[in-house]
């Protein structure tokens, strides 16, 4: 009966495995309210309200965060906000990992960055935070930096003391025109993360 029991155990820890592996949390980085929206430092929240409006989903809002979810070929994707403003990002993160069982390697984080080109994409499977004030805080949090990061290019065309103002401005004429595109690109790479994985998602969007 032991015997019998362990087996049963067992099984049960796989068939939970299993599920919690189709399972990938998306999140996206930015500050709420109105002065932040639809600006650079915000891209990660623009990014999956585009993913979430190209599937119909919408968000609600619960603990920590803006939620959605959407199911893809038998995997689920949840896209997670979180209203924690960007320093405290790793606390939403955290929390909704455990709520929703997901394991480190499948979680996605997006993030601006200032050292790619506008529009670039950069996806990676660990590193550091590069001084990113959100990664920064998902690292101290997490205690790990090895989970998959998809950076998004702002670009760093500003005059020199007016980081700040370029990070938190609203994109230009130029740059709005080209976003719709860009973001379309970014919906397929986060899909193409969970149904392709890493490597080739990296090997089909990186520098694209």
């Amino acid at each position: 009966m032991k015997f019998l029991a362990k087996i049963s155990s067992f099984l049960f820890r796989k068939g939970e495995l299993e599920t919690d592996m189709k399972k990938f949390l998306i999140a996206g980085l930015g500050n709420i309210g109105e002065k932040y929206q639809d600006t650079r430092h915000n891209i990660g929240f623009t990014i999956l309200d585009a993913l979430a409006e190209e599937r119909d989903v919408a968000f609600e809002t619960k603990k920590l965060g803006d939620l959605t979810r959407f199911n893809h070929k038998g995997r689920t994707f949840i896209l997670l906000k979180p209203n924690t403003y960007m320093n405290l990002s790793g606390k939403a993160v955290s929390y909704w990992m455990k709520i929703e069982k997901i394991p480190l390697e499948n979680l996605l984080v997006v993030t601006d960055d200032l050292n790619l080109p506008y529009g670039t994409i950069r996806i990676k499977g660990k590193g550091s935070s590069g001084g990113h004030n959100g990664l920064t805080n998902i690292n101290e949090v997490l205690q790990t930096q090895n989970y998959a990061r998809f950076r998004f290019g702002i670009g760093n065309e500003y005059p020199k003391g007016r980081q700040i103002e370029h990070v938190l401005g609203t994109w230009n004429e130029e740059e709005s025109e080209k976003l719709p595109e860009r973001l379309e690109k970014s919906g397929k790479a986060i899909v193409s993360f969970a149904m392709a994985g890493l490597n080739n998602t990296m090997n089909t969007f990186n520098g694209k």
